[in-house]
């Protein structure tokens, strides 16, 4: 887990007790600091120390660089073969990690993931779900238009990260999608399982503000590479970065719809 200094205090207390609290409880917990944080979020990490000793590893950093920088640090210091990445203001539904490593286990996995739903204020009340593909060749397949996988559900073996590079701090939004593509391209088996074992916080205006010019070169600057490494053939870089472009350049509240109508499945 990584965080940085405009998390909430709350959401972070919140996150940590979703892990502690698992069926299969977790024998270690990396908190990569982003930089220095404020007197609320070091008074949480303070406090958690203090009431599970010996169960938080923190890995400070000197200045905030990024999610792919954070983690990239963060993972040599994970003890065990097996990780489970977490967000810093989502929640894990108690048999996440036991349905995952299950999962894992039984089909000799490298990468698991899950379906998640999105939400506001409360976990129990959704406002989307993802609909993403479970098996190798779907996910595969789907790896070359997006990201097949939602970070805050991903569970993975330390060694085929490492193998594959570990994540970059070289793309911006795009890091967790770039190191996914590199274990696939490794060999990595993958799967998702298909029911909601994360619930990832967003903001009433989250859609709307995931796009706008600034964002473009960072696009480019992951999908070019793609194309560079042979991920991406020609027509599948122009097939997914003409679209990506386009979502970003509407105004805020048809992107909004895009993401919430198109590219996302409701909730009961």
């Amino acid at each position: 887990m990584s965080v940085y200094a405009k998390e909430s205090p709350e959401y972070l207390a919140e996150a940590l007790r979703s892990m502690l609290v698992q069926t299969v409880p977790p024998e270690q917990i990396v908190l990569v600091e982003d930089g220095p944080l404020t007197r609320g979020l070091n008074g949480v990490i303070e406090t958690f120390s203090k009431q599970h000793d010996g169960l938080l590893d923190v890995v400070a950093l000197p200045k905030n660089e990024g999610l792919g920088n954070a983690l990239a640090h963060g993972i040599p210091v994970c003890r065990n073969e097996i990780i489970a990445r977490m967000d810093s203001d989502d929640y894990a539904f108690p048999t996440r990690m036991e349905k995952e490593l299950a999962k894992m286990s039984e089909y000799n996995l490298d990468m698991v993931g899950s379906q998640i739903v999105e939400f506001i204020s409360d976990p129990e009340q959704p406002v989307v779900k993802s609909d993403l593909p479970i098996d190798q060749q779907s996910i595969v397949a789907y790896s070359k238009r997006r990201n097949p996988f939602r970070h805050p559900s991903m569970v993975f073996r330390k060694s085929r990260v490492l193998n594959a590079g570990n994540y970059s701090a070289d793309y911006l939004y795009f890091e967790d999608w770039d190191l996914f593509n590199r274990m696939l391209a490794s060999g990595c088996k993958a799967a998702n399982i298909d029911e909601p074992l994360v619930a990832m916080r967003v903001s009433p205006d989250f859609y709307a503000r995931r796009g706008g010019p600034a964002y473009i070169p960072h696009i480019w600057k992951f999908k070019i590479e793609q194309l560079r490494r042979g991920y991406f053939t020609f027509f599948q870089f122009l097939g997914t970065t003409i679209p990506h472009i386009a979502v970003c350049l509407v105004p805020n509240a048809m992107r909004s719809l895009i993401y919430t109508k198109l590219l996302r499945k409701g909730t009961k």
